[in-house]
């Protein structure tokens, strides 16, 4: 039987090292965030909803519509959000479901649903396990301002969005604290995946 594992965890807990990890191991992981680049990709039913929703000024040159622009009106106004979100959200959904009963048909041992807004879009229910990987808030702070250049208060309004790490980690069935080397990550995650009877 196949054990469909939820991996999440919070902004720049180092989430996608991990799912790295996962990959490498031969174990298929389905990313969220690719998954949501594609369902509104030019020409796709959620690229017209969204197009219908906004207008044609979140589009680029060439058509296709800017993230950026798009999150300027999101982030600013919580109803637009929402918006968008009941248009993208079913629509990951569903591909994510595809992707995953693929693999279930093909045996495959264990497949990774790598979604970031696990908790806070309440699909706990699409998963047999949640592995949550966690850092605590300063070094999450300090990566988040290395790696997009934020402000301390741009990081932290980011932060602050989602559900705290403690929180998350206290809802999961397993946790990789990620706040020391790569090797020691990896040392976890391998004991994590061998007790779920997945061998790597």
């Amino acid at each position: 039987m196949t054990i469909t594992i939820g991996l999440t965890g919070s902004i720049a807990s180092g989430k996608s090292t991990i799912a790295k990890m996962i990959i490498e191991e031969g174990i298929p992981v389905i990313d969220a965030d690719i998954i949501a680049r594609q369902v509104v990709e030019p020409g796709a039913k959620a690229y017209h909803e969204i197009i219908e929703a906004f207008g044609q000024e979140i589009l680029n040159a060439e058509k296709e519509i800017d993230r950026k622009k798009l999150g300027n009106i999101v982030f600013s106004d919580k109803s637009k959000l929402k918006e968008l979100n009941s248009i993208v959200h079913p629509a990951v959904r569903e591909k994510m479901l595809k992707q995953r009963d693929e693999w279930i048909n093909k045996d495959e041992k264990a497949v990774i649903l790598d979604i970031p807004l696990l908790f806070e879009s309440k699909l706990t229910n699409l998963v047999n396990k949640v592995l949550v990987v966690y850092v605590d808030e300063l070094t999450q702070l300090q990566r988040l301002k290395a790696r997009d250049k934020f402000s301390e208060q741009e990081a932290l309004d980011r932060i602050h969005s989602q559900i705290s790490m403690k929180e998350k980690a206290s809802m999961a069935d397993a946790v990789i604290d990620n706040n020391g080397t790569k090797e020691e990550s990896k040392k976890q995650l391998k004991a994590v995946l061998t007790k779920w009877g997945i061998p790597i």
